[in-house]
């Protein structure tokens, strides 16, 4: 069960205040109708996570496990310093297929706005440490929800009141906690550090 609730937790808490948050505040914020929206964010992120989860798998079966683990380590670092980094929505990027109405709207702009985002470079870095493909996709995908659909149901009331630098630095320490796990995994393979 670890591969979903580590993948859940650290893909929410890096999720909140990430820019597709913000998508999700302006989707709701246009269209005034939750469900659709709701339900654009949790096929778009399958989609993409299951894509990302993929690469994860393949990349932890090409590579040995020592090498994985120092690859690991220093990914879950880089994405500790990046998740500090506050996110900005571009223009463009919610305007994304708004004729089409809320479902597929949201569906166009949530999968391009994960492109390259933090939570998908994480989820194949879950995919490729954890064993359980679907549980880190699942997870990954629930974590998603759990941090944009009450932004989508409570809209500017709660994105305004919560402590952003700080789940932005709780969701840094999670990936710390991660990297240096996985540098004492690549140090326990490689003999280094006694079993």
């Amino acid at each position: 069960m670890e591969s979903f609730y580590i993948p859940t937790l650290i893909v929410a808490l890096a999720e909140i205040g990430d820019k597709t948050q913000l998508l999700a505040l302006l989707l709701a914020a246009r269209y005034r109708r939750p469900w659709p929206i709701i339900w654009g964010i949790t096929v778009a992120t399958l989609v993409n996570h299951a894509v990302a989860g993929g690469v994860g798998s393949w990349v932890s079966s090409a590579l040995s496990p020592v090498t994985l683990s120092w690859i690991l380590a220093a990914s879950f670092a880089a994405v500790a310093l990046w998740t500090l980094v506050p996110d900005k929505l571009e223009e463009d990027e919610a305007s994304r297929g708004v004729r089409f109405g809320p479902f597929v709207a949201t569906l166009i702009a949530f999968f391009l706005a994960e492109m390259g985002d933090k939570t998908q470079v994480a989820t194949v870095m879950l995919a490729a440490q954890y064993p359980d493909f679907w549980l880190v996709i699942i997870g990954t995908t629930l974590g998603m929800l759990i941090a944009n659909v009450p932004v989508v149901l409570a809209g500017n009331f709660a994105a305004d009141r919560m402590p952003l630098a700080l789940i932005r630095r709780i969701a840094a320490i999670g990936f710390a906690a991660l990297a240096l796990y996985a540098g004492y995994e690549a140090l326990t393979l490689s003999g280094t550090l006694p079993v």
